[in-house]
């Protein structure tokens, strides 16, 4: 697994002055974020517990974020701090501005996502009182055309069997909407950036197996979806990696999840993959199905009666596509 790779980082000189050790550190990736920058850092620094310091860090933006960041830097002198890295993606990012974080709790947020005005204080009271490694909340999607924009809370994970309604989640919470244990970060590693997406449910698997986490039964945080972005063919890829960061897991650990039988271990991860390739298939996603199903086929974790959607998608994608089309035609 990946180390946080702080020597990658640049600093800027511009806010980057600490008289002392902040409470929270927010540590926010930036590339190409201008339109939406000032509004991510305002609820930052509007929080109603104030006692943290924010580490953004420019992944080699093209567009007006750098000048941004800097007069917002300046802006809030002493409470911001600048890193640059070079267009390795928003999770090395993050892992070089956790190396240089020095709060005793971390929390992460996207240049272009925001909170409500007491995130921080609402989800730091939870883990004040409590032993718990992570604290997390509700969050509500804005502007989001291919899914619900209805707010939305998590159940409480630790009411029920925890580790078998993670490994069940795709991913159980974004990453903006959870405050952690800095200690629990190091311990854990990091990000790992040796995976293609879901670094996130990588970490929060890693972190809340093992440790007690706690809800704040409120939805607090707000995730920004952008036109054109959220393409309903790229599913395959996060139902693809979110597949693989359970398998990494299980591997992972053999202590957790001893108790559970293989064939459970096959229904929660290679099952829960076809019925992402079901949900595809259903909404003529037939990219994302084709190749969710074709992975299936290799993983498992499938039945008899599976075999009449499975088998076609052995053919190249464009006859698979005709193939489907003309039996919805037919009704069959």
């Amino acid at each position: 697994m990946s180390t946080p790779t702080l020597p990658v980082a640049a600093s800027s000189s511009a806010g980057e002055e600490r008289p002392r050790r902040p409470l929270i550190s927010v540590i926010m990736p930036c590339y190409n974020a201008h339109d939406y920058l000032e509004q991510a850092v305002d609820s930052v620094m509007a929080q109603s517990l104030a006692d943290l310091e924010l580490v953004i860090v420019d992944d080699g933006s093209d567009d007006g974020s750098p000048a941004t960041a800097k007069r917002l830097a300046q802006r809030h002198s002493g409470r911001i701090m600048l890193l640059g890295t070079q267009r390795q993606g928003p999770y090395p990012a993050r892992n070089a501005g956790l190396a240089r974080a020095a709060g005793e709790f971390v929390a992460f947020l996207d240049a272009d996502d925001y909170w409500a005005s007491d995130f921080l204080a609402k989800l730091h009271s939870a883990l004040a009182r409590t032993d718990a490694a992570l604290a997390y909340c509700g969050w509500q999607n804005v502007g989001a055309t291919d899914r619900t924009n209805e707010p939305y809370v998590p159940p409480d994970y630790e009411a029920g069997d925890k580790l078998e309604l993670l490994l069940r989640a795709a991913s159980p919470w974004p990453i903006h909407a959870a405050l952690v244990r800095r200690s629990a970060l190091d311990e854990a590693g990091g990000f790992d950036t040796t995976l293609a997406t879901c670094m996130d449910y990588d970490l929060w698997l890693r972190i809340g197996a093992a440790r007690s986490i706690t809800r704040v039964p409120e939805v607090l945080a707000y995730y920004r979806f952008h036109t054109g972005e959220q393409i309903t063919s790229k599913q395959w890829r996060q139902a693809e990696n979110v597949w693989r960061v359970k398998r990494k897991f299980v591997t992972a650990s053999p202590q957790l999840v001893a108790r559970f039988s293989r064939r459970k271990l096959q229904e929660l991860i290679d099952g829960a993959l076809l019925r992402r390739g079901y949900d595809c298939y259903w909404r003529r996603d037939l990219v994302s199905a084709h190749r969710i199903f074709r992975r299936s086929l290799r993983a498992g974790g499938w039945e008899i009666k599976d075999l009449k959607y499975l088998l076609p998608a052995l053919l190249p994608e464009g006859p698979y596509r005709s193939l489907v089309t003309l039996a919805e035609r037919r009704g069959t």
